[in-house]
């Protein structure tokens, strides 16, 4: 089962304990995986109960909902500090030009406009910062208004230190970030998935690069300055 059903499958399950049997019922069979995830290196990886929470979100008839894995080969520390900028998401999005802060100072309640690349059917985004949580390293973000065709969307990235086969943390990160949205007039549930399924990963696979190439300046920088205090002095 790809990675992005299996998570799917423990968001709904979970949902399915706090919600109305009705609208569980809901959640568990209208959503149908459109896209394979990146994938992972691990079957066993399962997000934390108390990260699974932000991650459960309802899903009305005319909505679509979709989750997508990364693994970074970078720690938690590092992707955080790139994820969690709400004021420059185009650092690791290439389909985002700009962002301007609306209101607010990056804390839950900030407003930004992100203005789109040319070439999408969308020109700008109004987004509002949902969730952030330093501790847990969960961010979300709902769109709230702008010129695009996405309406409703509702995003949750969360990111986890990577295990090891013998259940050690690897120095890796998994980054999840899963999203409901309203499907298009015009546009059927597995069009609108695969869509924003395709942004989604392309965004995670630019994310992944500039951690790991963060990391890879850290260690010269490192090395370089080891060198340095070895030299002897003249």
């Amino acid at each position: 089962m790809p990675k992005s059903s299996v998570l799917l499958h423990r968001i709904n399950s979970h949902h399915a304990t706090t919600s109305a049997d009705a609208h569980a019922h809901h959640r568990r069979t209208t959503y149908q995986p459109t896209a394979n995830p990146t994938p992972t290196p691990d079957d066993n990886f399962d997000i934390p109960d108390d990260v699974v929470k932000y991650h459960t979100q309802p899903v009305g008839p005319t909505q679509c909902t979709s989750a997508v894995v990364q693994e970074i080969q970078a720690p938690v520390h590092t992707v955080w500090s790139v994820v969690r900028r709400f004021d420059a998401p185009q650092v690791y999005k290439h389909f985002v030009r700009s962002c301007d802060v609306i209101s607010g100072d990056g804390d839950v309640g900030t407003l930004r406009r992100v203005r789109v690349v040319s070439g999408l059917p969308a020109a700008t985004s109004d987004e509002r910062l949902e969730i952030l949580d330093d501790h847990r390293h969960v961010i979300s973000f709902s769109v709230v208004g702008g010129d695009h065709r996405l309406s409703n969307y509702r995003s949750v990235t969360s990111l986890h230190p990577a295990p090891t086969a013998h259940g050690g943390e690897s120095g890796k990160t998994l980054v999840v970030e899963s999203y409901v949205v309203d499907i298009p007039a015009g546009n059927t549930k597995d069009e609108t998935c695969v869509f924003v399924d395709t942004i989604v990963r392309c965004n995670l696979q630019s994310l992944a690069q500039i951690a790991e190439n963060k990391v890879r300046r850290e260690k010269k920088e490192e090395i370089d300055n080891s060198s340095n205090n070895g030299e002897p002095s003249s």
